[in-house]
């Protein structure tokens, strides 16, 4: 029972839902998206997400309804975590009602094979550069569009890095995964320079041996102890679809 002298049905009808945007960065950035089974927009690619459940909070519905539309489920991928990126709540970005949406954004290193389920039709990983191309559901683009900004400036200025690179890791391999997740190509003997060059970014473990990208035998790093990069490994400006529409041109 409500306070005295409060009606909820005086209110209209609002909902929240979640949005998940869960990248993988392998030879380039990808992003998990769905086929919708339903209207509103049947048949469209969608980010995986749907309502919350009265009795649940919003990041178990963001875990939940990543596992029952993909069939995975973030706790089980090495690396991975899903952190809140953004509310987006345009007045009229769902046509069925009043919905305001807490997207979360999951980084991952590898793209497990997913499952469709509940509303969805289907499942997939489609690249990002692919996927801002498409006329996807609801405000998806959008939402796409930020969380990629956001994974990019958090190579930036944290050691995000070296957890998608495991525990292990040659510096060609984080050079790698700058270049997907940036969408550039870096010249790798200045990256590795900048790299050893910040504090508490890498750490040698005295080993060597033959990098997942093949060649002759390379040094083998580990994280250092640092969380923030001082200073902040700078970015060149990405020339991707993501880019061009961040600064309004196609």
């Amino acid at each position: 029972m409500g306070p005295t002298g409060y009606d909820a049905t005086e209110f209209p009808p609002f909902a929240v839902t979640v949005d998940i945007v869960l990248l993988a960065a392998t030879d380039t950035l990808n992003v998990m998206l769905i086929r919708r089974g339903l209207e509103p927009f049947a048949g469209r690619l969608a980010l995986p997400g749907g309502f919350v459940h009265a009795d649940e909070s919003i990041e178990a519905a963001a875990h939940r309804e990543l596992a029952e539309e993909t069939g995975l489920v973030a706790a089980a991928m090495p690396g991975v975590h899903l952190e809140q990126l953004a509310t987006f709540g345009a007045v009229d970005r769902d046509p069925r009602m009043r919905v305001v949406s807490v997207a979360y954004l999951g980084l991952s290193r590898s793209m497990p094979t997913p499952t469709a389920g509940t509303d969805a039709a289907a499942a997939e990983w489609l690249p990002v550069e692919e996927a801002t191309m498409r006329e996807l559901a609801f405000d998806h683009a959008a939402i796409v569009e930020t969380a990629v900004e956001r994974a990019r400036a958090k190579l930036e200025y944290t050691t995000l890095a070296t957890t998608l690179a495991g525990d292990e890791f040659s510096l060609g391999e984080l050079h790698q995964i700058y270049e997907a997740v940036w969408g550039v190509k870096l010249d790798l003997a200045n990256f590795r320079r900048k790299v050893l060059a910040t504090a508490g970014f890498v750490e040698p473990t005295g080993e060597r041996r033959v990098s997942r990208l093949g060649g002759a035998p390379a040094t083998v790093y580990r994280g250092g102890p640092g969380a923030a990069l001082v200073p902040p490994l700078a970015r060149p400006e990405s020339r991707s679809p993501v880019a061009a529409l961040r600064s309004g041109r196609r």
